[in-house]
């Protein structure tokens, strides 16, 4: 076997799948199952969200900065890229954080696949001895079979991304406020006010082609994270 999908295996699918079925042996309900490992994951994962949208909204702060640098040292690249590594360093901002979440959610996403599809796909040989496998597993919850598709699931978990997107610390204020804008900044505001649309519509597509207990999870997740967002921004205004 792949070492690759050893450790995936090991640290994600079963893990997540085991925990799934424990508590639906223990509540006998597989939404308030979904719902609990989805709070779980996000519990696990939120020290690097928080990070990443610390690092947005320092971006957004040190915007300024970034642009006299530019201007600065256009004429030299490797001075510029030295003062913008000094200038990263001295705010602590790691223009990396977010692409480190992306790349876990990934993982994550395809093993909530993998363990809904179908109803639940339960392979003995990947549960623990400890947790009892129940001979059937009933995917509903509220009238919804979380093992199916469902556009209301869909639609929901795409208004949350809107939000989500609209809650974003990436905002250009001090452009605004100076009443000047470079090029360069015009086109990443536009991009932002198109991502603002366009990612919920994506979220929306893709959902209602997949079993929608990862339509919960999307809104649930996304739902938390427009929480943090909110709460982090007030803090930092505070």
């Amino acid at each position: 076997m792949n070492i690759f999908l050893t450790i995936y295996n090991a640290l994600l699918y079963q893990p997540m799948l085991n925990f799934l079925v424990l508590i639906y042996v223990l509540t006998n309900n597989f939404g308030i199952a979904v719902i609990l490992l989805t709070v779980l994951i996000k519990w696990l994962t939120n020290p690097l969200n928080k990070k990443a949208i610390e690092s947005q909204k320092a971006m957004t702060e040190i915007q300024p900065r970034i642009k006299e640098i530019q201007k600065k040292y256009k004429d030299t690249p490797e001075k510029q890229a030295q003062e913008m590594i000094a200038l990263y360093k001295e705010k602590n901002f790691n223009p990396f954080s977010s692409i480190f979440l992306l790349f876990i959610q990934i993982p994550i996403i395809i093993a909530l696949f993998q363990i809904f599809k179908g109803g639940i796909a339960v392979d003995p040989q990947f549960m623990y001895s400890f947790v009892h496998l129940p001979e059937t597993i009933n995917p509903y919850f509220l009238g919804i079979d979380l093992s199916q598709p469902n556009i209301v699931l869909a639609v929901l978990a795409a208004i949350a991304q809107y939000f989500q997107a609209k809650t974003s610390v990436t905002k250009q204020k001090t452009d605004k406020e100076e009443g000047t804008k470079d090029k360069t900044t015009q086109v990443t505001e536009m991009m932002q006010k198109q991502m603002v649309f366009i990612l919920p519509i994506i979220t929306l597509f893709v959902l209602f082609t997949l079993p929608s207990a990862l339509g919960v999870y999307w809104l649930i997740t996304t739902a938390m994270t427009v929480y943090q967002q909110k709460k982090i921004l007030k803090e930092s205004n505070d």
